[in-house]
């Protein structure tokens, strides 16, 4: 086993059909990158709204969506259709401190 395949956080696959129809994989992937452009859209939307009532319903709008895209991420990855790459130690620590550098920069 390869130190890729060991940091491979995944569930057991769900099996699909292999052809050339789309199947529920496809079908949820397809939906999830949809729903992962809509939040950046919304995103932009917000940061750019100068109307409060208007900013106070794309929030919503958004935070539906952000729900919406984190249960189809949660159904590909409990089918073992999306996997992650655990994180090592030495990097989450480096990560930590470099992070801990920038904010000792800011004014206090």
């Amino acid at each position: 086993m390869n130190q890729q395949q060991s940091n491979k956080v995944q569930n057991p696959e769900t099996q699909v059909p292999k052809t050339p129809q789309m199947n529920d994989r496809d079908f949820v992937n397809d939906i999830l990158t949809t729903e992962k452009y809509m939040t950046d859209a919304y995103s932009t939307a917000l940061n750019e709204a100068s109307n409060q009532v208007i900013y106070q319903d794309i929030l919503s709008i958004f935070q539906e969506t952000q729900n919406c895209q984190r249960n189809l991420y949660n159904l590909m990855f409990k089918n073992g259709w999306y996997s992650l790459e655990s994180a090592e130690q030495q990097k989450i620590q480096q990560s930590f401190q470099q992070f801990t550098g920038y904010t000792s920069q800011l004014p206090h």
